[in-house]
């Protein structure tokens, strides 16, 4: 971190500035939809202000596109065409990368760790815009947690994508006969959006695959969506969701409603219906939790979500703000709350920057008013499912909108390019198959573990 971010943030060790003179501080917390499009907005609203520090503190360097997470595990995007560095981004909000460990709203500070001795600084703050979003909820299952793996970020995906590869290869071998299904056994968890279209884009990169491996036919491969309601995509009602289903059904995915998983054992996937499903792949995609840290905050909340009012400033508590996924928004159109979208959080960022703005610079306040405009989701094989406007539509026009959609709202032309790119190049050509991973780095010092830790790590 620069040392002139360090004096500007009132770090610990640093003679932070007094009285009138000192430069109004804004801390934005998280690097989602919510917190990156309210640092941009900022940077446009006080372009000509000089008495104003705007940080965004955020676990990556990166704002991470994670619409197309999917696109990324089903190898039809390579990870860098949906990830963009913070520094190009941003021009006058300073970046923190780094860990938040605590919120003081007493002290009106954050303390957060950074580099590879997690060294500690407090960051004071005049405002502060809470985007932490949410993270993932296995409900306590036993065997869940540490069996599954979820699609919520870049780690996740390449992740995901390895352990395709992985299978393929291993079941490919004559050493695993008798365990091919199991292998070759890919069940999802959650049939919302983002269990939907990773369902269809691995569905699809399997079947792909399966045709280089010679020992392997398409009858070893089961991928499994397991939805507890009546059919998937609720989101978007009966009608789209029943052709999604009928979509997905016909070209050979096994879909499993009204159950849930109640445990995984040994290598079974255990079900509240009674059934088993012997897989070594679980994908979770079933549910949100609250942010630890949001958790932890002595603020009104309700469903883990902090409470907020029209202009998404928390009630009782000057300066605080929070948008996003850690937010509930009140909508006062439908009734309820909004719910907890890229959409809603690209303009709650925005207008959470108006208010701020606004604040500091004696201006009005807006009250916080958007209605959803549509709703898409990809289910693979170029199809796609939507709900744009009140309109119902489906199959082709409907992947391909949304593949237009999320081209657009993409970040920076030059990303825009290489997704455009990559998609047209799946066109012609076959996925690739390599599974890439990182490996440990050989120690110049010698091992203080066992014997067989030494031979490991040589091996590495």
């Amino acid at each position: 971190m620069d040392q002139a971010v360090n004096h500007d943030l009132g770090c610990r060790g640093a003679e932070p500035e007094t009285g009138a003179d000192r430069a109004c501080r804004v801390l934005i917390l998280g690097g989602g939809f919510g917190g990156i499009y309210a640092a941009i907005e900022l940077e446009r609203a006080l372009r000509d202000r000089d008495n104003v520090n705007i940080t965004l503190v955020t676990r990556d360097n990166y704002f991470l596109f994670t619409p197309m997470l999917h696109e990324v595990a089903a190898s039809d995007l390579e990870m860098n065409t949906i990830i963009n560095p913070l520094r190009k981004l941003l021009r006058r909000v300073k970046t923190f990368t780094g860990n938040i460990e605590k919120i003081n709203l007493e002290r009106r500070c954050v303390t957060v760790t950074h580099g590879f001795d997690r060294h500690v600084h407090e960051l004071p703050y005049d405002h502060l815009i809470i985007a932490l979003g949410s993270s993932t909820n296995f409900f306590g299952l036993p065997g869940v947690q540490d069996a599954a793996l979820t699609i919520k970020t870049l780690d996740d995906a390449i992740e995901l994508r390895n352990r395709l590869i992985t299978h393929l290869e291993e079941a490919n071998s004559e050493c695993a006969a008798g365990q091919r299904q199991p292998l070759l056994t890919f069940v999802v968890v959650g049939a919302g959006f983002a269990g939907v279209e990773t369902l269809g884009g691995i569905h699809d990169f399997i079947r792909a695959a399966i045709r280089f491996y010679p020992n392997l036919t398409p009858e070893f491969v089961r991928t499994i969506l397991i939805s507890s309601e009546e059919f998937i995509l609720p989101e978007l009602g009966a009608k789209l969701g029943a052709y999604a289903q009928r979509k997905l059904t016909a070209r050979g995915v096994e879909i499993f409603t009204r159950a849930r998983v109640t445990a995984v054992r040994d290598g079974l996937v255990e079900l509240s219906d009674g059934k088993t499903i012997p897989a070594t792949t679980l994908i979770w995609a079933a549910g949100n939790a609250q942010n630890p840290l949001v958790a932890a905050l002595p603020i009104p909340k309700s469903k883990g979500r902090i409470l907020v009012d029209d202009y998404l400033q928390v009630k009782d508590f000057p300066g605080v703000w929070a948008v996003g996924d850690c937010a509930l928004i009140p909508d006062h159109k439908v009734g309820g709350f909004h719910p907890p979208t890229a959409q809603h959080a690209i303009r709650e960022g925005r207008c959470v920057a108006r208010n701020v703005a606004a604040d500091i610079l004696g201006g009005k306040k807006k009250f916080f008013r958007f209605s959803t405009l549509g709703r898409l989701a990809a289910i693979g094989r170029r199809s796609g499912v939507a709900n744009v406007f009140g309109i119902n539509f489906s199959g082709f026009l409907a992947w391909w909108l949304w593949r237009t959609i999320y081209l657009f709202k993409l970040p920076r032309l030059e990303k825009k390019v290489r997704v455009a790119l990559d998609w047209t190049l799946d066109l012609w050509f076959a996925k690739d198959f390599a599974c890439v991973t990182a490996r440990r780095p050989l120690s110049t010092t010698p091992s203080k573990g066992s014997d067989e830790e030494r031979e490991a790590n040589r091996a590495a």
